[in-house]
């Protein structure tokens, strides 16, 4: 199957500039967002996709709708495949007003509030990942699936960091990553 993170969204580019979190709750795309989304959307048209998975935060729904509009084939959401909750940005959107926002997609099966409350620990996301590798390994065609999804998730995956737009391809049948590097340290310089 193939992960692609979602488009540059107005958290990341305030987040890079900053290091700060800039307190925008499911944030939408930025116009170079909108490109990466377009352009995965040229580049994916000949891998094969015969179906599609997508995260319910806004910024995922914006990247795939180019995608799924050009293959033609159905979007399947799930908040399985959501982003790791630790900033603002992970605030999502309750299911009505996304229904309401985006009325060709099926939201019927999932909560009103279907992001956490709180920051999810590492070996949550870790654990979410694993079952999700687990119903795709079962899944006949899962080679011809397209997950949009996040940072976090994928490196839960894969063990691989991920540019926004960037895709990577994922074998849920073979092992999952033995070791996830959630945070880098950098060194400090000691000085004399």
């Amino acid at each position: 199957m193939i992960l692609l993170r979602h488009g540059q969204s107005e958290f990341n580019l305030a987040f890079t500039a900053t290091k700060r979190d800039p307190g925008i709750p499911d944030p939408k795309l930025t116009p170079h967002g909108e490109e990466q989304a377009l352009a995965a959307a040229l580049a994916l048209g000949d891998a094969g996709i015969k179906r599609i998975i997508c995260s319910p935060y806004t910024r995922a729904l914006q990247t795939v709708a180019p995608i799924a509009e050009r293959l033609r084939v159905p979007v399947t959401i799930t908040p399985t495949v959501r982003e790791r909750y630790a900033f603002s940005c992970d605030i999502g959107t309750p299911r009505t007003h996304l229904q309401r926002d985006w009325p060709h997609l099926d939201f019927g099966h999932i909560d009103e509030i279907w992001w956490p409350a709180i920051e999810e620990p590492d070996a949550q996301i870790e654990a979410r990942a694993q079952l999700f590798r687990g119903e795709m390994a079962t899944l006949p065609g899962w080679q011809d699936t397209l997950v949009v999804s996040h940072w976090g998730f994928i490196l839960a995956m894969t063990g691989e960091r991920v540019m926004n737009g960037q895709w990577l391809r994922c074998d849920p049948t073979g092992p999952a990553p033995t070791e996830i590097v959630w945070r880098q340290y950098h060194p400090t310089v000691v000085q004399p």
